[in-house]
């Protein structure tokens, strides 16, 4: 069910993600990050988010292409172990285009 190579989307990804989260641990490693919990998810996707920062100031492009690409799977799969879909997160996207960025974040501070 892959795309062909520059057709691969996040919601390709996301798809992967949810058939994965379905197979058994033995051969998926989406099923077994599953398995260990939100709070193990969510330790991994802070992991590679650290990886990706210091990719992003200290190493090559190619080493920060590969490390984003870590990042947003793994945070697909702590969606998906939340029952959050992709879909959800873009309309809270879509709903901040309302306003300024600035704005935006001056208004989350006060709540």
């Amino acid at each position: 069910m892959q795309a062909a190579m520059g057709k691969f989307t996040i919601h390709d990804l996301e798809r992967r993600v949810h058939e994965r989260a379905q197979a058994s641990p033995e051969v998926s490693y989406t099923r077994k990050l599953l398995d260990r919990g939100v709070a193990q998810c969510a330790k991994k996707f802070g992991e590679e988010a650290i990886e990706t920062a210091l990719a992003a100031v200290g190493e090559d492009r190619e080493r920060l292409i590969a490390e984003a690409a870590d990042l947003i799977y793994h945070l697909l799969v702590l969606l998906q172990a939340r029952a959050i879909t992709l879909a959800e997160v873009e309309a809270a996207l879509a709903a901040r285009t309302t306003q300024s960025g600035l704005d935006e974040k001056a208004a989350r501070k006060h709540s």
